[in-house]
């Protein structure tokens, strides 16, 4: 069963997203596909691959940063199914960053508005985590100091990052 979007134009908004998160604005992209709000990219100049999502947008509350979700493959640096958080907001220095996925949770490494697995054990339990949940939830406190949560649902994430490795694999 397929979910609404959770606003029109997600799925462009999450393209056009994907295409900013290099640092080489004229860099092609290739979309592998989009499974409900999760999409895959390969961005063959790297080379690496993405799932990626944007979190809903909660009614009523504008945010500071775009929050999206990623799970990416670097096959030159040998790594696969890496998670990556952009939040909502920035938070303060020493700030803590929960991530929620089903049951389980996972206090992630911390920068000013991004937030990482703490090794590669972690990325696999978050993404094995992700594969039976239906929806995960990133909460931490803002410099501001007011807690706020950024939540994603998880109906097509498998298959975006399925689609994400086995891009990476072909090229």
């Amino acid at each position: 069963m397929k979910r609404a979007l959770p606003f029109p134009g997600a799925l462009l908004a999450a393209a056009v997203l994907a295409a900013g998160l290099s640092a080489d604005p004229a860099a092609a992209r290739d979309s592998l596909g989009i499974w409900n709000t999760w999409g895959a990219f390969l961005d063959a100049g790297v080379p690496r691959c993405y799932a990626i999502s944007m979190a809903e947008a909660p009614p009523g509350r504008l945010n500071e940063l775009q929050p999206y979700f990623t799970v990416g493959t670097w096959p030159r640096r040998g790594a696969r199914g890496e998670i990556h958080v952009r939040l909502s907001r920035k938070i303060g220095p020493g700030g803590t960053v929960t991530l929620t996925v089903g049951a389980q949770r996972f206090a992630l490494l911390a920068g000013a508005s991004d937030a990482w697995a703490a090794d590669r054990q972690m990325d696999a339990a978050v993404v094995a985590a992700m594969r039976s949940a239906a929806m995960m939830s990133v909460s931490a406190r803002s410099a501001s100091g007011r807690t706020f949560t950024d939540t994603y649902p998880l109906a097509g994430a498998a298959s975006a990052m399925d689609a994400a490795t086995l891009g990476c694999a072909q090229n």
